[in-house]
């Protein structure tokens, strides 16, 4: 894990809520120049402490209103099925998260699509194109009261 001073922490926090403040209105905010928040934004970057920068849409204003919490149980648990498996579902774009977990469901998936049909179609195209699923459940969202991708960033005041 790379080291992260308190400066970094800081850059961390503030940029996880808005990517798009200059250089100049980070250095502002974390007592820093302009070209070393670069310089450090350039080397979080490269270390892979920031994956990526992205822009969240929301999904009810583009037509895909519908949210699923999707619980996988495989059959078995060899690391080639679970790489296939997780190979596939890397690949949908409506699975937005998948988490592999303990507890009464292998896998956990946050599913997002524009209806219910669309949805059942992408379950059964899952269960046709890997039998390595036994079964899964599905919970239909009903509302959204937060959705974030927000990581705390331990030693961090609130900024």
């Amino acid at each position: 894990m790379p080291a992260l001073d308190a400066f970094d922490r800081k850059l961390l926090s503030i940029v996880q809520k808005n990517a798009e403040l200059t250089t100049t209105e980070l250095g502002d905010r974390v007592g820093l120049s302009p070209s070393a928040v670069q310089r450090r934004l350039k080397r979080l970057r490269s270390d892979g402490v920031i994956s990526g920068y992205v822009a969240i849409v929301d999904p009810a204003k583009v037509g895909n209103p519908t949210h699923f919490v999707v619980g996988l149980e495989v059959d078995r648990e060899h690391p080639e099925v679970l790489a296939r498996l997780r190979a596939w579902l890397g690949k949908e774009d409506s699975v937005q998260h998948v988490f592999y977990a303990t507890g009464a469901t292998d896998f956990v998936l946050i599913v997002t699509a524009p209806s219910i049909q669309a949805y059942d179609a992408l379950m059964s195209r899952l269960l046709a194109e890997n039998s390595s699923v036994r079964r899964f459940t599905t919970n239909v969202v009903l509302g959204v009261h937060k959705r974030t991708s927000f990581v705390p960033i331990p030693g961090t005041a609130e900024i």
